[in-house]
């Protein structure tokens, strides 16, 4: 009798422990596309929203942060980066019970782009944001999450939306919306030359980019997103300018007072003084300006292709930031990256990017260096032209050359030396352009400006240095949250003697 007793005590005890292990079963792993599939559509929202390079960096930073924290809980060794980059406070503690990440990650994502763009952005582009996030929770759903742990993870990723997007509204963006700028007047001093037909939307090919409305392929599928119809859903005239961009206005001329994430002194990473300005043709300046005119009188195809491929104009591409979350996109299935990982590559690598924007735009509004357009024309070749179409706003130094040095050191250090052939312009008819490391594309990107005919050797050597400076500061301030292998010795800065020609100075700036 007793044994029987034991028996059925042991069966019992052994039919709840079966039910507690149903109620307790592991959580599905991450979900191995979500951020592939935001980063794709992330890359042609500036193009279709018409967002200028610094705002497209702004905006890849906080989606990177967003999905990063939402995601970062599902590997135990990954370190958040909340209260380590400026301005952001510390993520809270999710409370207690079952999550799952990868509805966290698409949820805080979600809301994170929304309150940044909803009050200005078309409704097709919410569509997408709303299409992406619903159709990844979904898929978690279908994976066993159950009901009350998804609701859960919703919750919670409110909480790391709230802190992402309370960072937003400080950084000083808003402040600088529509604030009046004086450009100052002056021998050598920067004028704009852009003009609105310039900026008319074309794309990498030089190829019309215009889609009719009635075009099936332009449609809206429910429960579906791409890249594909985010850009096309925007149809634009070759007459249409670029929409939140004035080409005839200096383009942000406050950016450097965004607050930065990683440095806290400009200083820290500051380029040297740029040659003056100077008629003496034996200067350091007219030397600067001789080899953008003898290489553009000399320009090969292949330097024209360069110029073509890297030129990422905004409203027509993803804008040069956009180039390398394009790039990172196509990591993620080259090098098998788990969630996580790449997670974590796209938040440092767009943190990165953003602070080269803000660093490189307060160093080009207090230098003021005439573009080469001006100078030639006025003193060397009066119908010269450039190859790629100049920007309005200062010359020194190069922001392609700051945010791809920017980027380039920070997919280094997060992914070691990796070769990977450029598939970013494949649509637009440009071949992809194969390199051995993401330093060589680096370098490629910052001497295509040479070659297009808009900037001095001076901005595109400064500024590679200074961008890869910059990611520097911003992963030593992550410390172990973010671990990273070792990177090629960044080159000594350059000193540069502020002497010139008898020609050479530069009038005071009315600032």
């Amino acid at each position: 009798m007793g044994g029987r007793t034991v028996r059925r005590a042991t069966v019992a005890a052994l039919g709840l422990g079966l039910l507690l292990g149903a109620c307790t079963a592991p959580a599905p792993p991450p979900d191995s596309a979500q951020v592939e599939e935001w980063v794709g559509i992330l890359y042609p929202l500036p193009k279709v929203e018409r967002f200028s390079p610094p705002v497209s960096a702004r905006l890849y930073a906080y989606a990177g942060l967003a999905l990063y924290e939402g995601l970062r809980r599902a590997d135990p060794d990954a370190g958040s980066l909340g209260g380590r980059v400026g301005g952001l406070d510390p993520i809270p503690e999710p409370p207690e019970g079952r999550h799952d990440w990868s509805v966290v990650a698409a949820e805080a994502e979600r809301q994170v782009l929304s309150g940044m763009i909803e009050a200005y952005a078309l409704p097709s582009t919410m569509v997408q944001v709303d299409t992406i996030a619903e159709g990844q929770i979904e898929r978690r759903r279908r994976a066993g999450v159950d009901e009350k742990t998804v609701e859960r993870s919703i919750a919670y990723a409110g909480r790391i939306a709230e802190v992402v997007l309370a960072r937003a509204t400080s950084d000083g963006f808003s402040e600088t919306r529509r604030r009046p700028y004086d450009l100052p007047a002056g021998r050598g001093i920067w004028t704009n030359t852009t003009t609105l037909e310039e900026y008319a939307p074309i794309s990498a090919s030089e190829a019309s980019q215009f889609v009719r409305r009635d075009n099936p392929s332009a449609a809206l599928v429910p429960g579906v997103a791409n890249a594909r119809q985010m850009v096309l859903d925007r149809p634009s005239a070759s007459s249409e300018p670029v929409g939140n961009i004035n080409p005839l206005q200096p383009l942000e001329p406050h950016w450097g007072e965004i607050t930065p994430f990683g440095f806290t002194d400009f200083g820290s990473c500051a380029p040297p003084e740029p040659h003056p300005w100077s008629l003496d043709r034996d200067s350091p300046f007219w030397a600067e300006v001789m080899a953008v005119y003898e290489t553009s009188v000399g320009l090969t195809e292949e330097e024209r292709e360069i110029a073509y491929f890297w030129a990422d104009n905004p409203g027509s591409t993803g804008t040069p930031p956009g180039h390398w979350v394009a790039i990172m996109r196509q990591m993620i299935p080259q090098l098998g990256l788990p969630p996580v990982e790449a997670a974590r590559m796209f938040a440092v690598t767009s943190l990165a990017m953003h602070d080269a924007f803000v660093s490189t735009w307060e160093v080009k509004y207090r230098t003021m260096v005439e573009r080469p357009i001006t100078f030639i024309r006025d003193h060397i070749d009066p119908e010269w032209d450039a190859a790629v179409v100049t920007p309005p706003f200062p010359e020194y130094t190069s922001g392609h050359s700051v945010v791809s040095g920017a980027a380039a050191e920070a997919l280094t250090a997060l992914l070691g030396e990796v070769a990977f052939a450029d598939s970013t312009h494949v649509a637009s008819g440009l071949s992809p352009r194969p390199f051995s490391s993401f330093l060589e594309a680096a370098e490629e990107a910052a001497i295509s400006r040479l070659y297009g005919g808009i900037h001095y050797p001076m901005a595109i050597d400064d500024g590679v240095r200074q961008g890869r400076c910059l990611t520097r500061v911003l992963l030593d301030r992550l410390g172990s949250a973010v671990p990273v292998g070792p990177t090629p010795e960044l080159p000594p800065r350059t000193e540069r003697s502020a002497a010139g020609g008898s020609d050479s100075g530069r009038a005071p700036a009315d600032r």
